[in-house]
């Protein structure tokens, strides 16, 4: 009988999946960080998470935090990850809703062997940012752009701080990263290297045919229900992080910007036969990333690759996946529990991720794949102490509305999928005509993965994204 049931079981998970999948990624709504086929081959040009938010120790001010090479290993020397000297990497920022950039913040990396016979990134502790004993530098430049193209230098030969090793080679870590905060012209701070990824979900669970550990009883496989385990805990990043003040970022009348981020490489690169590379030609964009979880579990396979190099003006064209998200889809067929949501016609995500939320951070008609923030909205707290489910529990100053390191995206994006919006906003998305009338449907306005939180805490100061693991003392999903 128990045989039989697990039969049964398994043909009604397969048929379900099959009948939708098509070439469509497996999963559910959250972020691998390895969002699309071929830059999951690039990792040093891959955007894993953007975030923008009005600095809440500084309100006059916008943080913008782009993210780069995804589960990066703290112990992964002799070679530690860095940025790479061959990609320009780039911050945009549309402020009049036509979805083109019209500043962006360009940064190019310069690194710099001090000493080619010896396999060492560092041949001593590295006491500071021009210590002799680090070996293996990295130097950048920041350059405004703004609409039409004219290019300022606002600052040349700044200094990252170097991986966290270990207490032997950098005994005093927090002291050099501070060290490599910088002033820019015009009140702008910068900041780019290694940090603790702040991003937290249950990648072991979630793109296990879409598990969520919660719920995993009332999953088609059912599964005794479990903690969530944060997959992302324990890994690094490398964060560029500028904060600029509002009046260069927003025009008068029009609070809302949106921001995204992305990476792009000369298209041309040819292999030397002495281990070398030489790139020549236009850049050619590679990656970009906004919304969260959009690339990976909206954008189905075929498209993923062209998405990543289009422009976010153009993103009109993949609407349909919005309007009839394959996330929907499974949530409906994996979770017979929940109360079916609708699976086309889905207007209130296009409103939430493409246009912006009506008396929130409308933009216009304009669809596009962009964070929208609205300055005017004063945070609701320091760095860290925001509710974690933003606008849907009344947290304005919360995703949608931007996005903070500690909105809980996979939870918000996993509920709205659903119609599960929740008592504040359920009505609001109602009152639209969106989610068939019901934009609070239980239990799906309880739908999520069980990682709540970051496994480190937020600085309350600038760069705020947690100090970095440890090379020779670190753990993996909190354990």
């Amino acid at each position: 009988m128990k045989r039989a049931l697990l039969t049964l079981i398994g043909a009604v998970i397969l048929t379900a999946v099959a009948a939708f999948a098509g070439a469509g990624p497996k999963g559910a709504t959250a972020s691998s960080h390895r969002e699309a086929p071929v830059i999951s081959d690039d990792p040093a040009a891959d955007n894993t998470d953007v975030y923008a938010f009005v600095s809440p120790n500084r309100p006059d001010s916008v943080t913008m935090i782009a993210n780069y090479i995804p589960l990066e290993e703290p112990a992964g020397g002799p070679n530690f990850a860095k940025f790479a000297d061959s990609v320009l990497y780039a911050i945009h920022v549309d402020n009049n809703g036509d979805a083109k950039e019209d500043v962006t913040y360009e940064f190019r990396f310069n690194t710099k062997v001090q000493n080619g016979n010896t396999f060492l990134y560092n041949t001593g502790p590295i006491t500071s940012l021009t210590d002799p004993d680090w070996n293996v530098r990295q130097t950048y430049s920041v350059t405004r752009v703004d609409g039409t193209g004219k290019g300022e230098l606002l600052g040349q030969n700044i200094a990252t701080p170097p991986v966290n090793v270990g207490p032997r080679s950098t005994p005093a870590y927090d002291t050099l990263a501070n060290a490599a905060i910088t002033d820019l012209p015009g009140g702008i701070k910068v900041f780019a290297g290694q940090r603790d990824d702040p991003f937290f979900v249950d990648l072991g669970s979630v793109f296990d045919l879409a598990g969520l550990r919660p719920f995993n009883p009332f999953h088609l496989i059912p599964l005794p229900g479990e903690d969530g385990v944060d997959g992302v805990a324990g890994f690094n990043t490398h964060s560029i992080v500028i904060q600029v003040p509002m009046g260069q970022l927003a025009t008068s009348g029009k609070p809302t910007i949106g921001v995204y981020a992305s990476a792009s490489r000369q298209k041309v690169t040819i292999l030397g036969k002495d281990g070398t590379r030489d790139s020549n030609g236009p850049l050619i964009r590679v990656s970009r990333l906004a919304n969260p979880l959009i690339n990976e579990v909206v954008i189905p396979l075929a498209q993923k690759d062209l998405w990543n190099v289009s422009e976010p003006e153009g993103d009109e064209k993949f609407e349909g996946f919005y309007t009839a998200p394959e996330v929907t889809r499974l949530e409906n067929a994996l979770y017979p529990v929940l109360d079916d949501a609708p699976e086309t016609g889905r207007d209130d995500l296009v409103a939430v991720l493409l246009t912006g939320v009506p008396t929130v951070n409308f933009t216009g008609d304009t669809k596009s794949d962009l964070i929208r923030l609205n300055t005017s909205i004063f945070p609701s707290g320091p760095v860290g102490t925001g509710n974690r489910l933003g606008l849907l529990a009344g947290d304005f100053a919360g995703f949608p509305n931007g996005r903070r390191l500690e909105d809980d995206v996979t939870d918000i994006e996993l509920r709205a999928f659903a119609c599960g919006y929740g008592p504040i906003v359920g009505p609001i998305i109602e009152g639209f005509g969106f989610c068939a009338g019901n934009g609070n449907r239980t239990p799906n306005n309880l739908l999520g993965d069980g990682v709540d939180e970051n496994e480190k805490s937020f600085l309350t100061a600038f760069p705020y994204v947690a100090s970095p693991h440890q090379g020779y003392e670190h753990k993996h999903h909190g354990d």
